[in-house]
């Protein structure tokens, strides 16, 4: 489990989160919302170590996050960010494989096992076709899956994604997402489309200036008493085969002046 007691952080004088508590279970899927500039990535962030919180803690299975030896938090949380990734010539075969390195030795060599969890994970997001191409010659979107597949391989008990459908089109984001519902280990979603987060995650955070401002199962919190604060736009839940959809009405454009 990870879990983040009174998590704050602040760039300069600027608080991004301010006293946030969250747990993480080992299974399900959890998902972080709002507005821009809400506190989203700089919370998710801190509980996988980039950033060092400067207030609260947060800890990993009961262990404080900066003492679990390196190795060891990689087999435990893997990582899809949206930072930039090196821009060197790789393969894509060869850049999955480097998820598999926490559990190689150093001198150790891919194993067969190692390259039949790459072919899979590869296919599993659709990409097989691209395991020789060089990353840098991919697409937004080629990029995004080939970087979720890494993370699969790393075989870790956590995963924590950054806007993962970001680049991807409507099919892939359906796929990517409920393919990780699906996965039997714990997953981290940072997400700015309402709809998805109400289908795929099991429990949702709304962040607004740096605080929760609700949680718990999308069913529960998602309502338009508590999203049009937040959003500043109406909103209308329908449900709709059996599935809560959320609709969005931007406020009335004044008529053209003649």
């Amino acid at each position: 489990m990870i879990h983040g007691d009174r998590v704050s952080f602040s760039y300069g004088r600027t608080v991004v989160v301010d006293g946030v508590s969250i747990s993480i279970p080992d299974q399900g899927t959890v998902g972080l919302v709002g507005p821009n500039g809400s506190g989203k990535t700089t919370l998710l962030r801190t509980l996988y170590g980039s950033l060092q919180p400067g207030g609260g803690a947060v800890t990993v299975n009961n262990t404080p996050l900066h003492k679990v030896p390196r190795k060891k938090l990689a087999r435990t949380l893997a990582v899809v960010a949206q930072e930039h990734v090196s821009d060197l010539p790789m393969v894509v075969a060869d850049l999955v494989m480097l998820g598999r390195m926490p559990h190689q030795g150093l001198a150790s060599r891919a194993s067969l096992q190692d390259e039949c969890l790459v072919a899979d994970a590869l296919a599993q997001v659709g990409v097989a076709h691209l395991a020789g191409r060089n990353f840098t010659d991919l697409s937004g979107g080629e990029r995004q899956r080939v970087l979720i597949a890494r993370a699969l391989v790393q075989d870790a008990t956590h995963i924590l994604l950054d806007e993962p459908t970001n680049h991807l089109d409507i099919r892939y984001q359906h796929e990517v997402l409920g393919f990780l519902a699906e996965l039997p280990t714990s997953c981290v979603v940072v997400l700015h489309d309402l709809n998805l987060a109400a289908h795929y995650c099991d429990h949702v955070l709304i962040l607004q200036d740096g605080k929760v401002v609700a949680q718990g199962p999308p069913a529960e919190v998602f309502t338009p008493e508590i999203l049009e604060p937040v959003y500043r736009i109406p909103v209308r839940r329908i449900d709709l085969d059996g599935q809560m959809h959320l609709i969005f009405r931007p406020a009335s454009r004044m008529a053209p002046t003649p």
